[in-house]
């Protein structure tokens, strides 16, 4: 079995302590890659190697860094297959998962490449005669990226190819549950021409060496996806040292369905919304609010569906429900469950297990005093509860301290707007589920699930910084300070 080093410098580079842990595909938990385990020593190594990179190839043409996103969606379409199978393999994502979430990086890259041509300032009117003003963007430096476990991929394109396209370096800390994934992106960016330094990774133990890659001097702007505990730490370090930041976090995303929805269409995104990639997305829709008249049709057609949720082969084109990534968050996913049993929440369908996946659980009663109730299970699990108005329905989504995505299926045009309006999240879907993406859109959410937005246009703003130039002709006046 070959070891994964480090990226640095267009090269792979040994662990300084020369450790590896182990890669382990979630199906069987056997062993799938053995990887460099990190220090602070190679975070500092990366990002002097990437700072130094920056400063020799800021001034890179647009064209440039056009061209590198145009080639990389052709290689990644070209290799879409390779990087499915990594996918299915190293995280467990069913073969479904897997083609959505190459697709979505082929769409990303092929937006970020418009990107280049956008970093763009504007000229000001000034107050003092003679005087010429404007505003450029320019690139921060080195950008340092967090990706998660459940889509490494998405993330992982999405953090490097908007630093990349800003003209600035990046270094990469993945989770240590994707690590194949980030060698790819690596292979990616070399054969798509970037110069070696601009894109780097180190791997590891975020707890380890997080705070070397975040803390570091050269680090600018951090871009992180992950718990909202950890979010909340890294905002931390991040206020400290003055650095811009973007946290994509967790959640506890509502959906809603109101009597006049239709039925089947609110089933089928439920279903979606919950069990796609077995729970383990941020923007599931682990509460599901249903109002009392069609509460009991409703249970009985989702927990029907649910129930026809298929798991196994995860090549197979239909399986749904995959391996839960780890032992921990096994147990997490066990102990939510038999939490709600405990305390007297009823079973709708499943809460059964099968080697390292759980079935597709649906729970009813669940109330206050259980740990599923306001926590995020980040597993194939959702709860019902009934609204009698849709302003019950609205304090019911917004009473937790999550605010990712939500959700509204009904027929009448002023709930679904007043929903839209007062549902305190960063992204409200009306009659479709609360799982959502595209390359271009301010992607992110409120409260504990995050800080800033990613997205092509949102990402200007961590990935650049403005600077105020002024130009004194022949005519200017002496306006000094303008008034300050």
């Amino acid at each position: 079995m070959k070891n994964l080093d480090h990226w640095i410098g267009g090269v792979a580079v040994a662990p300084g302590s020369g450790t590896y842990f182990d890669d382990l595909n979630p199906v069987n938990d056997s062993v799938y890659a053995r990887v460099a385990a990190g220090t602070a020593a190679d975070v500092d190594r990366a990002v002097e190697t990437a700072d130094r990179a920056f400063r020799q190839h800021r001034d890179l043409p647009a064209a440039a860094r056009e061209g590198w996103m145009v080639k990389a969606a052709e290689i990644m379409e070209r290799d879409a297959a390779l990087f499915s199978e990594v996918l299915i393999d190293e995280i467990g994502s069913p073969a479904a998962k897997a083609g959505f979430e190459t697709r979505f990086a082929v769409s990303f890259l092929r937006a970020a490449a418009g990107v280049p041509r956008r970093v763009r300032g504007e000229t000001i009117p000034s107050d003092t005669p003679g005087r010429f003003s404007m505003s450029l963007r320019q690139p921060v430096g080195v950008v340092a990226g967090i990706t998660p476990f459940n889509v490494p991929l998405i993330k992982g394109i999405k953090q490097s190819a908007m630093a990349l396209a800003t003209g600035n370096a990046f270094v990469l800390l993945p989770s240590e549950a994707a690590p194949k994934v980030a060698d790819l992106l690596a292979a990616l960016w070399r054969e798509a021409g970037v110069p070696d330094g601009l894109f780097n990774i180190v791997y590891g133990n975020g707890a380890e060496i997080g705070d070397a890659l975040t803390g570091h001097p050269k680090v600018a702007s951090i871009t992180f996806t992950g718990s909202s505990r950890v979010g909340k730490h890294i905002a931390g370090i991040a206020a400290r040292n003055l650095k811009k930041y973007t946290l994509e976090l967790g959640g506890k995303s509502p959906l809603i369905v109101c009597a006049d929805a239709d039925l089947e269409k609110a089933v089928g995104a439920a279903l979606f919304s919950i069990f796609m990639y077995q729970g383990q997305v941020c923007m599931g829709a682990s509460r599901i609010y249903v109002e009392h008249p069609i509460f009991d049709a409703f249970a009985k057609a989702f927990a029907a569906a649910t129930a026809k949720a298929k798991g196994g082969d995860l090549r197979e084109p239909t399986t749904m429900l995959g391996p839960i990534i780890s032992e921990r968050q096994r147990d997490r996913v066990r102990r939510h469950i038999d939490d709600a049993r405990t305390k007297g929440a009823a079973v709708l369908a499943g809460a059964e297990w099968n080697g390292n996946s759980c079935s597709a659980t649906v729970l009813s009663g669940v109330t206050p005093e259980m740990t599923v109730f306001a926590e995020e299970t980040f597993g194939p699990v959702t709860s019902l509860y009934p609204f009698d108005s849709l302003e019950e329905a609205i304090d019911l989504a917004n009473d937790t301290e999550y605010g990712l995505s939500a959700s509204i299926f009904t027929r009448d045009i002023d709930k679904a707007l007043r929903f839209a309006q007062q549902a305190e999240a960063g992204m409200v879907h009306i009659n479709a589920p609360t799982l959502h993406d595209e390359p271009h859109v301010p992607f992110g959410g409120t409260k504990a699930s995050g800080f800033g937005r990613e997205g092509t246009e949102a990402d200007l703003e961590i990935m650049t910084e403005w600077k105020w130039v002024t130009v004194q002709t022949a005519t200017a006046g002496h306006g000094g300070h303008g008034g300050h």
